[in-house]
């Protein structure tokens, strides 16, 4: 890999209202919001990245800025002889203002999506795609449909069931009846082939997880997710893991020492980690051989704009394993508006692309309607000493 230095960083925030908005145990969303990381080189290649910014959606702006005024400085202060060296150093610059701050999600979450951005950027110097860069096999990604909300679930189930989807998850919590009756219909309406997995979002205590578990057991569901806080007491998530029904699946509210930390416990069976919320490839990547020591599937969590959609793919396809990469069912402009036209599914999976990076020609005209926030970083103003 050829050293990289950056000509610019640029940032911009897209946010769309929607019809029908998505429904999670512990709140809604209302509107979808995408944080967009640009870098280009002195030659002009350019290369896409996207910060996490589900909840609150409020939040994307408040990235946006934190990347400009803290972040992208130190990005085109220097050469990088790598994505990792630069995750690296980004991580250890960040720390003490994490804490001073209290903020290390959003500090995390930018430094992640400068990560996404360098990454895409080598791979497109380098003419390949990113999945190949970095050490996959096959570009051929088995996914699921997720986000499946609690009010009449069956019907985009079904719908994306005609698309070609085998594996659907349903978000769960919202009462055991409920949840019961809505497994109830989905598995009436998919019939017993497809694959079920559910998403409780940290609602439960311990035992009420415990409960819940043995009450969702007869549908044959592949994993339970987040059943309880991510931050519990490892205790609580062993005496949940002893006693459940389900396997559990944890890691998009989990950062740095954390994946470790419940891999050697063993009470996961899946590993979901955000490659825009912590780590971006450099630190999502090592997990996947973490994972695969400890016989856990490696199934990356994505629940946001296009741009990130094709990193989790990308991701999922150069740890390969078994397992899915997760593709948000609900509408969403800023998927496609951002991707490009995505890869059809196909028995469950999809094909990357041959083409270089992440495969992303986002549809700037198209998207400037959505536009709230756009800004630009140029490296003579930081050697200048010029505010950002």
């Amino acid at each position: 890999m050829e050293p990289i230095r950056l000509h610019s960083i640029g940032v911009s925030v897209y946010r769309v209202p929607i019809e029908t908005p998505v429904q999670t145990s512990f709140g809604v969303l209302k509107d979808r919001a995408a944080v967009v990381v640009r870098v280009a080189d002195d030659d002009g290649v350019q290369g896409w990245g996207e910060i996490w910014c589900n909840f609150p959606t409020v939040g994307a702006e408040h990235r946006a800025r934190l990347l400009t005024e803290t972040v992208a400085p130190l990005v085109l202060a220097r050469w990088w002889s790598s994505p990792p060296e630069c995750h690296e150093e980004l991580a250890r610059a960040m720390r003490v203002l994490a804490i001073q701050s209290g903020e290390p999600g959003p500090l995390a979450q930018v430094v992640a999506g400068v990560d996404i951005a360098l990454w895409d950027l080598a791979a497109r110097r380098a003419k390949l795609p990113l999945w190949r860069m970095l050490g996959g096999d096959s570009p051929k990604v088995n996914v699921y449909a997720s986000g499946l909300n609690p009010t009449e679930p069956q019907r985009l189930a079904t719908a994306k069931a005609a698309e070609g989807y085998t594996a659907f998850k349903l978000k769960v919590g919202f009462g055991a009846e409920r949840d019961v009756e809505n497994l109830s219909s989905l598995r009436s309406a998919l019939g017993d082939s497809a694959a079920l997995m559910v998403d409780a979002n940290q609602a439960w205590n311990a035992e009420e997880a415990i409960r819940m578990s043995d009450r969702l057991s007869s549908f044959g569901l592949r994993w339970l997710e987040e059943p309880i806080a991510a931050d519990a007491p490892m205790e609580d998530w062993q005496h949940l893991a002893q006693r459940s029904a389900i396997a559990l699946a944890a890691g998009e509210n989990l950062r740095a020492g954390d994946f470790q930390r419940f891999l050697s416990a063993g009470v996961l069976k899946v590993l979901q980690p955000d490659v825009a919320k912590w780590g971006g490839f450099s630190g999502c990547l090592p997990l996947a051989d973490a994972a695969s020591n400890a016989s856990v599937w490696l199934c990356p969590h994505w629940l946001g704009g296009g741009v990130g959609l094709l990193a989790t793919l990308h991701l999922k396809a150069a740890a390969g394993g078994e397992g899915f990469a997760e593709v948000d069912a609900n509408p969403n402009p800023l998927r496609e508006l951002l991707a490009g036209r995505l890869p059809a599914v196909r028995d469950g999976a999809m094909t990357l692309p041959d083409l270089p990076g992440l495969g992303a020609e986002p549809d700037l005209a198209a998207l400037g309607r959505y536009l709230t926030l756009d800004r630009t970083v140029l490296r003579s103003q930081i050697s200048q000493g010029q505010p950002t």
